[in-house]
């Protein structure tokens, strides 16, 4: 009986590899054969499973994007219920920066999609409705006159501070510190414990 292939499992083997490539060589070195070579399989069964770049950087982010979400699930989950707005804020905001060298590579590659997609409007879609979804959730809990402009500034800081970590601008001390300061213009300083 022939051996039954786990389609999405190969994707992300070989999503995983482009990963790789592109946190290690830049987005530039990612190409089939690169990819191929670096997940261990042909150049054949990674354009059996993406017929373009496209396709696979796209599905690389997804796997990125999904591993922010879990990190920001778990965070949150230790929470308990119903966590103080600023406490939710920084605790989401601080599982999706990249503080460690798992969420360096993840951040190294959403930066590549990122460039990429700057030449590529039309692969950036998904990016587009997640940004607004973020930004109307965060509105949606700052206790300020304009939660919109605010929540604005607050994910430019974060995506500022993302830069500024994977170019070893910031140490994770330095970005945490940066939100915290903001996150008391937002909300007051927090209360004493």
């Amino acid at each position: 009986m022939p051996k039954k292939v786990d389609r999405q499992e190969r994707r992300t083997l070989i999503a995983d590899a482009l990963m790789r490539v592109a946190a290690e060589q830049g987005l530039e070195a990612v190409s089939l054969r690169h990819v191929a070579a670096e997940a261990g399989v042909s150049a054949g069964m990674v354009q059996h499973y993406f017929r373009t770049k496209d396709e696979m950087m796209a599905f690389a982010l997804d796997v990125v994007r999904e591993r922010g979400q879990a990190r920001v699930t778990a965070a949150l989950s230790r929470l308990g219920e119903d966590p103080a707005p600023r406490l939710l804020l920084r605790t989401m905001i601080a599982a999706l920066l990249p503080l460690d060298e798992q969420t360096r590579a993840d951040g190294r590659v959403a930066l590549a999609f990122l460039a990429y997609t700057a030449v590529r409007p039309a692969a950036a879609t998904g990016l587009r409705t997640e940004t607004a979804q973020l930004s109307a959730f965060v509105s949606g809990i700052l206790p300020v006159p304009d939660p919109d402009d605010a929540a604005a500034g607050l994910l430019a800081l974060m995506e500022g501070l993302g830069l500024y970590l994977l170019g070893g601008q910031y140490t994770a001390e330095q970005a945490l510190r940066a939100l915290d300061t903001h996150l008391d213009l937002l909300f007051g300083p927090p209360a004493p414990a």
